[in-house]
C-alpha cells in the first residue's frame, strides 16, 4: 500500500493552491469549495494508486462535507507520518 508523508500532502495542497483559479475555471462541478476538495481527493486517488475497490464512490450529489470526509477516509491508513490533514484542508479551502 502506498503511503503519503506530510510533505508530499503539503506539496499536492500547495500545488492546488497555485493553480486554485484555473481549476475552478475549468471544472465547475459545484461550488469552488467542491471543486478544490474533489481535486484534492482526486490527487490523493492518482498519488496513492488507489484500486476502485478503495476509491471512495458516493451516492447523490456530494457537497464539500462529503469530500472533506472521503478524504479523511482516504488518508486515514495511508499517512507515512503522524499529520493532522485538517489544517492544510482549511488552508486549501480559506486559500
Amino acid at each position: 500500500m502506498t503511503e503519503i508523508t506530510a510533505a508530499e500532502f503539503r506539496r499536492i495542497v500547495d500545488g492546488i493552491l497555485d493553480d486554485r483559479a484555473s481549476i475552478v475555471r475549468h471544472n465547475p462541478i459545484g461550488s469552488e469549495e467542491e471543486t478544490l476538495l474533489w481535486m484534492l481527493m482526486s490527487s490523493l486517488v492518482v498519488y496513492l494508486s488507489l484500486n476502485e475497490m478503495e476509491t471512495p464512490c458516493f451516492t447523490g450529489r456530494p457537497d464539500a462535507k462529503t469530500y472533506k470526509d472521503a478524504i479523511e477516509l482516504i488518508l486515514r491508513d495511508r499517512k507515512a507520518d503522524e499529520f493532522n490533514a485538517g489544517p492544510l484542508i482549511d488552508k486549501l479551502l480559506n486559500g
